[in-house]
């Protein structure tokens, strides 16, 4: 492993990154103001689900897309099309564009730089998922590392979310994280196998719990 995409790798995924992922629940929130999310076990099942269903075809396919050498733009439409909720879709932008921004001044790359400019010029979104692997590419880190670091921190924010949200303690935020291992590495595993027609297939109870969020009387959270 090349220590220099390693460290770019960690710096990439951490915590303190600040692409606004702490103003996101990507859902769970609607599910503990309807009390189903309000412990460390619900809210685990509620991960672990979250994981296998959006993370893994959403989120991981298009990353795997990206790395296979799919059109961008096509694919950051793509993208769009399939992520239903509107404040999932809208919080995808805001965090790719931070990324995207981020990326530019500290991993600049010509690749990057091209998204960028179809960002700026309106033909493409800016993707959270597709800045990523944008930039991890770019580095030379390797698809199932690439993967596998942003799933996990996509994970780490939302449990990191959910100790402030339910509340949890840090160490039940801990050891949720540390269950959540296994489902991360059945998604990376599973992704190389899935299609086109996989993308987007995601359980419509996650999609509707995410559209009434929207219409949520009190929320910490935006989506």
């Amino acid at each position: 492993m090349s220590a220099g995409y390693q460290l770019a790798l960690q710096q990439l995924t951490d915590s303190a990154l600040p692409t606004g992922a702490f103003a996101h629940s990507l859902g769970f929130e609607t599910y503990v103001d309807r009390g189903v999310v309000g412990d460390e076990g619900s809210f685990g099942g509620w991960l672990g689900a979250f994981i296998s269903q959006q993370l893994t075809y959403s989120d991981g396919l298009a990353i795997r897309f990206l790395y296979e050498g799919a059109d961008l733009a096509r694919l950051d439409a793509h993208l769009s099309a399939q992520l239903l909720p509107r404040q999932v879709r809208e919080a995808s932008t805001k965090m790719g564009g931070r990324l995207i921004e981020i990326g530019t001044g500290v991993f600049p790359s010509a690749e990057l730089e091209a998204y960028r400019t179809l960002v700026t010029t309106g033909r493409a979104a800016g993707h959270q998922p597709l800045a990523f692997a944008v930039v991890a590419r770019s580095l030379g880190v390797p698809f199932e590392e690439a993967l596998a670091a942003y799933l996990f921190a996509a994970v780490t924010s939302l449990t990191q979310n959910a100790v402030r949200a339910i509340p949890l303690g840090q160490n039940a935020g801990q050891r949720v994280l540390r269950q959540a291992h296994d489902d991360v590495a059945t998604a990376v595993e599973r992704v190389p196998y899935l299609s086109w027609d996989d993308f987007g297939a995601v359980s419509p109870g996650l999609e509707i719990s995410q559209m009434r969020h929207e219409w949520q009387r009190a929320r910490m959270f935006m989506s």
